[in-house]
């Protein structure tokens, strides 16, 4: 079979591919804090005896983009979002910590305090729990203050301090992203937040919408003409046989 064929069908593969990766930025645009995947293509040469004389096409996600997205007035006091390097730390469904730049947090019946899926708010010594309050006040340095359930209103206590991380290491590379949509640091993290913890207002998506829909077309056409590619070797092919019959 003619080797154009394969060449072609390499293409196709990895541009659906590429414009899977473009669908899921676009369709998370007004998620809450995503962050948006790169996308690249690169050539791969053929190993094997002789010259290398062709390349097979490769679509891979190299980094994440973790550009902060536009903050969101919410007026609500349990809405937090960091800025610059400092990420809240939150438990994943695997068990492991995972990295968010904003989370509306939400108290359960339990008393457990989570982000808007569910998932546990990592403080000092582990996930937080709150007491039955009256009130509840997050300061600017993520320290947690209640007003027990029946006290006056003055009788502020600190139950707790929401855990604020910097990573060793915050390169591209270093921060990567996976399949459960938390970033995590290779290079590991440390409790090094200088930076002021925002609340009301929530970090919107840093996904582009208007590029994202112009890379959606292009990887559109790159995937039709690969296909016309692979029709063409088709064609090809057919005569080829037609040919080869006459003798």
């Amino acid at each position: 079979m003619d080797r154009m064929l394969y060449i072609a069908m390499s293409g196709a593969k990895e541009s659906s591919l590429a414009l899977a990766a473009n669908s899921n930025n676009l369709a998370n645009a007004n998620t809450t804090g995503f962050k948006a995947d790169f996308n690249q293509f690169r050539a791969m040469l053929v190993a094997g005896p002789g010259h290398d004389s062709r390349a097979y096409a490769l679509s891979e996600r190299p980094a994440t983009d973790l550009t902060a997205g536009p903050m969101n007035y919410t007026g609500r006091d349990l809405d937090v979002a960091v800025a610059n390097n400092d990420w809240l730390v939150v438990q994943t469904p695997k068990g492991d910590e995972g990295l968010v730049k904003t989370a509306s947090l939400q108290i359960k019946a339990d008393g457990s305090l989570t982000d808007i899926s569910g998932h546990p708010i990592m403080g000092q010594a582990g996930p937080i729990i709150i007491p039955p309050a009256e009130k509840i006040d997050i300061g600017i340095d993520g320290t947690i203050s209640i007003v027990p359930l029946g006290q006056p209103k003055q009788n502020l206590e600190i139950i707790d301090q929401l855990r604020i991380v910097t990573p060793n290491d915050s390169s591209p590379k270093q921060m990567e992203k996976g399949l459960d949509g938390f970033i995590r640091a290779k290079a590991g993290t440390s409790p090094q937040f200088e930076g002021r913890l925002m609340s009301g207002v929530l970090e919107a998506s840093n996904v582009n919408t208007v590029q994202a829909l112009v890379d959606m077309i292009s990887l559109q056409r790159k995937y039709e003409i690969q296909v016309k590619m692979m029709n063409t070797s088709n064609k090809n092919e057919e005569k080829n046989n037609s040919l080869l019959s006459l003798r």
